[in-house]
């Protein structure tokens, strides 16, 4: 054994997973131990998770567990790499310029400046405090009694968050992961796409190894489902 550990102390194992060929990286592969922590690999399939010299760690990607390792018997704690039978397949290259989520949101965040910045008067706006003392804001009185254009400009500033939200879901929960993670594709894929959609507020306070276990477990349910489905009952005369 490598370190000086006692069995009680917890550190940091760190290390990347690539591909059968040992050359490409892995995104997106679970790492589990048997104390019941979790985390996923990165774009250049690195990793690194909590352990204790008693837990065990072993990896999954799309639904194919590997073996336990003990983390007593991993020689180098800081390095602990691993190759998965998987091929990746290699494709040439193809520069496509793909849509920037944050970028988008800055523009529309600069384009709707006004709306998304909207509130009604109240008693602080009507305020104002100038050399002479305070005083009362005309243009805020005026825009106190303009109720229709308030009304619509508050409907325009929900849509606009409400549209807000739903792209960054779709951002989170976009086809590509979903195939990676799944292997679906077709009319089974917007069927799940559609059917297991996540909730703003769920997409918004997970993290990327909770979100993407939300999709493998609603892959699973998904799946169930499809088998058992009860296959309709012929007419006879």
């Amino acid at each position: 054994m490598a370190a000086n550990y006692s069995h009680a102390q917890r550190f940091t194992l760190k290390g990347n997973v690539y591909d059968s060929s040992k050359i490409y990286p892995l995104e997106a592969v679970t790492v589990l131990t048997s104390a019941g922590k979790g985390t996923l690999t990165n774009s250049e399939g690195h990793y690194e998770i909590e352990v204790s010299l008693k837990d065990s760690i072993w990896f999954s990607y799309l639904n194919k567990p590997t073996v336990k390792y003990p983390v007593a018997m991993i020689k180098d704690f800081t390095q602990f790499d691993l190759s998965l039978r998987v091929n990746i397949q290699v494709l040439k290259e193809v520069k496509v310029a793909p849509r920037n989520y944050k970028l988008d949101s800055i523009r529309n965040r600069i384009e709707y400046e006004k709306i998304f910045n909207f509130h009604r008067p109240n008693i602080s706006s009507l305020t104002t405090i100038g050399p002479t003392g305070a005083g009362i804001d005309i243009n805020e009185l005026i825009r106190v009694f303009q109720f229709r254009k308030n009304r619509n400009m508050e409907k325009f500033q929900n849509r606009l968050e409400e549209q807000e939200r739903d792209k960054f879901v779709e951002h989170r929960f976009n086809k590509a992961l979903v195939r990676r993670l799944t292997q679906l594709d077709g009319e089974a894929l917007d069927s799940f796409m559609l059917i297991y959609r996540p909730t703003f507020e769920f997409t918004a306070a997970s993290s990327d190894y909770d979100f993407q276990t939300y999709i493998k477990v609603s892959f699973e349910k998904f799946r169930r489902a499809r088998l058992y489905r009860v296959p309709a009952r012929r007419q006879t005369n």
